[in-house]
């Protein structure tokens, strides 16, 4: 095959709002297509990045369309990313999700990249599909991507890559055979591989990182406006609005503030009936963020004080869509269309954009030492 004729160009399914084509997009790969069946999202997507999406169930898309759109044939697709919906497989899901059909949808995934069998293949997703309750699942997923394609996958942690959250991401990267074949050809010693870390929480053991970026730096860089809770979005700062507070929770961030940052502290009279029991699980629920370390991960709860440690470090209400953006990796200038609630779900199923980008130099980088042969 002749792999000079191949440009980095890119399909990402279930694109959402668009953070890993963005991620693709700022590491040079041209995402020429989305498929994406939330309209909100697309809208988004629309909104920020240069492709198309098809506002579509992915059952309904074939690896022929998407080929014939791109203008190009089976083999000749330099990479197809996706993230399937596998939150029912999440730490965070306590429901019963056995029968819920999303966990099917990793099987649309494989069934195009068999339809179109593109270079290179990226997947991310929950920390819980590969040895959670989804292990088989994914091994039956992973079993029929190993016909054509050698893989590897990890848990990486978004902070290591430049996110200003401590997220906890499975990624998978996949070579086709073919490719692999070559690559080995040329260098005996090559294997597939995951990106290389760029950040660090300890510079002193590796002075070579950067340091893990954290919330006042993210929240500084530049300074957003004070709001209060409720309070529509200020103009020239859209997204920047988070849900309101009632009295007795306004009460609390105060009270949490003032003793340390953690429910924990409240006395009694604060204290919710199902907190006051031993042993409650999601302790950092009513939590106050720490400026000087990176976010928990970023939820479609983020905007809510009572869904998760999302008190401002600073001011007494939740996060704003636009703060939990930021916290994503996303730029002040990628908004996200809809209400707020909608605007937050996609903020967290949204990948990181500097995580996919890490992803993307890698393939690029191969892509490149090909054409070099």
């Amino acid at each position: 095959m002749a792999y000079n004729n191949i440009v980095p160009t890119a399909i990402d399914l279930f694109c959402g709002a668009g953070g890993l084509s963005k991620g693709l997009e700022d590491s040079n790969i041209n995402v020429a297509l989305g498929v994406e069946i939330n309209t909100i999202a697309t809208q988004t997507y629309n909104n920020n990045l240069p492709g198309i999406v098809l506002n579509s169930n992915i059952c309904d898309v074939t690896g022929q369309q998407i080929l014939a759109r791109l203008n190009i044939h089976k083999n000749e697709l330099f990479l197809l990313a996706g993230c399937p919906p596998c939150q029912t497989f999440s730490s965070l899901q306590k429901d019963d999700v056995s029968n819920d059909a999303r966990n099917n949808l990793i099987f649309e995934y494989t069934r195009l990249i068999h339809e179109t069998e593109p270079l290179f293949i990226l997947m991310e997703n929950v920390p819980g599909l590969p040895n959670g309750r989804g292990k088989k699942i994914f091994k039956k997923a992973t079993t029929e991507l190993q016909k054509l394609y050698h893989i590897k996958y990890d848990i990486l942690n978004c902070a290591d890559y430049g996110v200003p959250q401590t997220r906890k991401r499975l990624v998978l990267h996949g070579i086709r055979n073919d490719v692999y074949d070559l690559l080995k050809q040329h260098n005996a010693r090559f294997e597939v591989s995951l990106p290389s870390q760029t950040h660090t929480s300890d510079s002193e053991t590796n002075p070579t990182l950067l340091p893990w970026e954290t919330v006042g730096t993210a929240l500084a860089t530049p300074p957003l406006p004070d709001i209060a809770a409720g309070q529509p979005a200020p103009a020239g700062y859209p997204n920047h609005e988070t849900s309101g507070l009632n009295n007795t929770n306004l009460e609390r961030i105060q009270y949490i503030r003032a003793h340390g940052g953690s429910r924990t502290c409240l006395p009694p009279h604060l204290q919710l009936p199902c907190h006051q029991r031993g042993n409650v699980g999601y302790t950092g629920v009513y939590g106050i963020m720490d400026a000087t370390k990176p976010a928990p991960t970023i939820t479609s709860g983020c905007i809510f004080f009572s869904k998760g440690r999302y008190g401002h470090p600073t001011q007494d209400r939740a996060i704003t869509i636009r703060e939990a953006a930021r916290f994503q990796s996303f730029p002040d200038n990628f908004i996200f269309s809809g209400n707020r609630s909608e605007a937050a779900l996609q903020v967290g199923n949204a990948v990181p954009p500097r995580l996919a980008a890490a992803s993307g130099f890698y393939f690029l980088n191969l892509l490149n030492y090909i054409h070099s042969l």
